[in-house]
């Protein structure tokens, strides 16, 4: 395979909305709708069940910063010695230190815990890169540390703004490092960046909101996030990562 189409799912249905239009691998997470949390194992056995593509992990204690207590760490050295050993392809992690550079302590022992279990597990280090310091110096880190994947929107809002990063990203990790492009991605961002990044690797959710199909609601008590609805669900919309594939395809096989 020339090319990676990694689909960003916390459902069932949507992991296979997403191998339906296309997609080469799964990044599974819980709770999308604030960034992405470690997901349930038994969501990820039922994904295992349900799908056949490898299935890259989360591992991400809680929504905010990515400055762990020593009580947050310790959960997660054991999700991802757990999810290594039930069959994870790789996990996906990040830890920073309070003046802003990759925790390097942190992400071996992380990086330790993984492949103490599998030694074969891939190891991707997600979006804190995004809020690192110093990219260059973090990527370098992140070398060293055996990390085969960074998550990346160019340390901007969305990959199309970070396009330039991005592309002196791609060139500096070479072959040693997978610069895997989100934040913002469709079929038509990724036409674009294609020939200006030299990337090959893209992470999506395809994301459409579906209404929920409760015929009585109760308006006025929110369980959630200040803004948005309990009546709102997000899956992944398999035509959406087919559009994505169809330009991948297009772009490396012809």
């Amino acid at each position: 395979m020339k090319f990676v189409l990694e689909a960003c799912v916390d459902s069932v249905e949507s992991a296979r909305a997403a191998q339906a239009g296309g997609a080469t691998r799964f990044e599974l997470c819980g709770n999308l709708i604030i960034g992405g949390t470690t997901p349930d194992p038994f969501l990820f056995s039922r994904v295992q069940e349900s799908c056949t593509l490898p299935i890259h992990v989360l591992i991400r204690p809680r929504f905010g910063d990515f400055l762990y207590t020593d009580e947050e760490f310790m959960l997660m050295e054991q999700q991802a010695s757990w999810f290594a050993a039930h069959g994870a392809r790789a996990v996906v992690i990040g830890m920073l230190t309070p003046d802003g550079a990759l925790d390097r302590d942190g992400m071996a022992r992380l990086i330790e815990a993984a492949r103490t279990q599998n030694p074969d597990c891939k190891i991707t280090l997600h979006r804190a890169f995004d809020v690192c310091r110093d990219p260059f110096t973090a990527l370098k880190t992140a070398k060293k540390l055996g990390v085969n994947t960074i998550l990346t929107s160019g340390q901007a809002a969305s990959c199309v703004q970070g396009a330039p990063l991005l592309t002196e990203l791609v060139h500096r990790a070479g072959d040693d490092v997978e610069i895997l492009i989100g934040a913002g991605v469709n079929a038509a961002v990724i036409g674009d960046l294609l020939p200006v990044t030299g990337a090959h690797a893209f992470h999506m959710s395809g994301k459409r909101t579906l209404d929920s199909q409760m015929t009585y609601r109760r308006e006025g008590v929110p369980m959630g996030l200040p803004g948005i609805s309990e009546f709102e669900i997000w899956r992944t919309d398999a035509q959406a990562i087919a559009q994505a594939r169809q330009v991948l395809d297009t772009y490396f096989v012809g």
